[in-house]
């Protein structure tokens, strides 16, 4: 099992990743850096605590690990 702290700083990499992709998308899709930087941070900010559930969900799950 991994521990807390190894799944917020996957996750945490993870959502800087997807905050630069998608700031860029909401950039190209509406013209504006504010507008598109604020749905990033939005979506970025949900995806983070949502990672970090099904991390932590699936961590204690033995299904299908090998010891």
């Amino acid at each position: 099992m991994e521990t807390r702290r190894r799944s917020v700083v996957k996750a945490v990499i993870w959502n800087l990743i997807g905050l630069t992709v998608m700031a860029l998308v909401g950039f190209v899709a509406t013209g504006s850096f504010v507008t598109g930087g604020g749905m990033a941070v939005v979506n970025t900010s949900i995806g983070l605590v949502m990672y970090v559930a099904y991390e932590r969900f699936w961590a204690g799950i033995g299904w299908g690990r090998h010891v």
